[in-house]
């Protein structure tokens, strides 16, 4: 079925400061609604953007052309993105609005969810490619649930794991933040290649 083929994006769209972002609330003063905020936002930004993409997508002519194009153009973005991140690694630094997250607000953490997961580059490359893939596939909207509820739930995890394992996650949750925090270039690095490799696949496919 369609929306398996555009489950592996999921890894794509959490990658990097998405993940991260999860990770500090997880962790910060009022981490329940914040999380709860974040993932909300997150919503309906990501289903926004799949559903516009996809109405649009909807009819079009040369739609293999289109993504042949697309998916070149990635590439070439993507591979000079990995050798600009790797020379600059010893000077990678999370964007500095993260140090504000340990005392975010509700408001700050939904607007941050609303805007990091619908309008961050890879992510709403991302969204628009999973409409866009349905639409030719004539696949109908409901085969973007799964990813989008997937997507939310991957965002949730830090703050599930509070809820399950409260002391054990406590004590693992600034472990795993820290070392994102002081490994953001690796980070970065990660969803790249994969977002890289995903690409080559569409356009060799």
């Amino acid at each position: 079925m369609r929306f398996l083929e555009v489950l592996p994006l999921v890894f794509v769209m959490i990658g990097g400061p998405q993940i991260l972002s999860a990770v500090f609330l997880a962790t910060s003063e009022r981490w329940r609604r914040n999380s709860a905020a974040f993932v909300g936002g997150a919503a309906i930004s990501i289903t926004l953007v799949v559903t516009i993409a996809y109405a649009f997508s909807t009819g079009t002519i040369g739609q293999r052309a289109s993504n042949t194009t697309v998916s070149a153009i990635v590439v070439v973005a993507l591979s000079f993105a990995m050798v600009h991140t790797y020379r600059t690694r010893a000077t990678s630094e999370p964007p500095r609005w993260m140090g504000t997250l340990q005392s975010a607000s509700p408001r700050f953490s939904f607007r941050l969810g609303f805007l990091l997961m619908g309008f961050f580059p890879t992510d709403i490359l991302t969204s628009v490619t999973v409409g866009s893939y349905l639409a030719a596939s004539d696949a109908p909207l409901v085969h973007a649930v799964p990813f989008i509820l997937l997507t939310l739930l991957a965002l949730s995890l830090p703050s599930l794991a509070l809820v399950a394992f409260r002391e054990r996650a406590e004590t693992a949750l600034p472990k795993a933040r820290d070392w994102m925090n002081a490994n953001s270039w690796l980070v970065s690095e990660a969803v790249i290649l994969l977002f890289l490799v995903m690409s080559l696949s569409n356009l060799l496919g």
